[in-house]
């Protein structure tokens, strides 16, 4: 899959192509609906298929301070798009600039000029140009100005999750942050990730017979409430069962939020400073302060054991 950042990156000789445009964090179970129709037209036309987004997420630029929780980084959004069949994904640099564009400049300037778009596919709540002035029965008008045609998905997929609203990528972050990561899982497809790079902390666990993975997780990222979940550690292509805490570490009068991962059963590992991704599978407790070291390893032990329970029970059954 090639991966172009700005107008520029695209090949000058690039024809026409299938495209859809959003920002799709998460690329949650609506967002694979789009980009597997915008895939599979594609291959109807026999043409490439393109997803557009942008960076940084258009709120913080058009509203400085308000930029949401991300539910996935851009590198691992088009990991998941790859996934899915797509052939190319252009990250388009939200500028101020950029943002002024007015609708018709911007499909101009994007579709027509660049990208030579065959066909486009979209959801009914598409929105785009200066102030999101433009809707799908703009884009579909402006269509037959320029030779595309314009496809509308209904994206909203409902389920348990949330109570039976509909899924988005709101609904996904407020799941997170109430620590529903099993209802985030069902609107994602798959476990929700937190990535990022090891770092040293205090190394309690480790003087505690649980060494964990202190990770360093990218700016925005969409964090789970506080407490002890079970999933997994990914490192270097390996997925290891794992009990992980999130939280200030209040039994040690901590300030500052961590995720840390503790591999079960695995002994010598030594992660520092590797990438490393986190799924989250279920939710197993709240953070707490135990009365001594002693109720906190007690404590401990018995949450690896039911981390390594759900882990056992949900390979079984998937």
């Amino acid at each position: 899959m090639q991966r172009w950042r700005g107008l520029e990156d695209i090949p000058q000789d690039w024809g026409r192509s299938v495209v859809t445009i959003g920002s799709y964090d998460g690329v949650h179970r609506g967002h694979q609906l789009i980009i597997g129709r915008a895939v599979e037209r594609a291959r109807e036309l026999g043409v490439p298929s393109v997803v557009v987004t942008f960076d940084p997420h258009p709120s913080e630029v058009v509203r400085p301070g308000s930029h949401p929780p991300l539910l996935a980084p851009h590198h691992r959004r088009a990991e998941l798009m790859a996934e899915l069949g797509v052939d190319a994904v252009l990250i388009l640099p939200f500028t101020a600039e950029f943002s002024k564009l007015s609708p018709a400049d911007f499909i101009v300037k994007v579709l027509v000029d660049k990208l030579h778009a065959k066909a486009v596919i979209e959801g009914p709540n598409f929105r785009f140009g200066h102030k999101a002035a433009g809707n799908v029965a703009l884009l579909t008008e402006l269509g037959a100005t320029y030779d595309y045609s314009v496809e509308v998905i209904d994206l909203f997929v409902t389920g348990e999750a949330g109570g039976g609203q509909p899924f988005s990528s709101t609904l996904t972050r407020r799941l997170v942050a109430e620590g529903d990561v099993t209802g985030a899982a069902e609107i994602l497809g798959r476990p929700h990730r937190v990535e990022g790079i090891v770092v040293r902390g205090a190394q309690r666990g480790r003087e505690l017979g649980f060494p964990t993975a202190n990770v360093e997780t990218l700016p925005h990222t969409a964090i789970p409430a506080d407490g002890v979940y079970a999933g997994w550690l990914e490192v270097e292509g390996e997925s290891m069962p794992a009990a992980i805490s999130v939280g200030t570490n209040p039994q040690f009068d901590g300030t500052e939020r961590t995720v840390e991962a503790y591999a079960i059963d695995r002994v010598g590992l030594d992660l520092y400073g590797l990438h490393v991704a986190v799924d989250f599978l279920a939710y197993v407790r709240g953070m707490l302060k135990f009365d001594t070291i002693d109720d906190l390893l007690v404590a401990m032990a018995a949450d690896v054991k039911r981390c390594s329970e759900l882990i056992a029970a949900h390979d079984r059954t998937h």
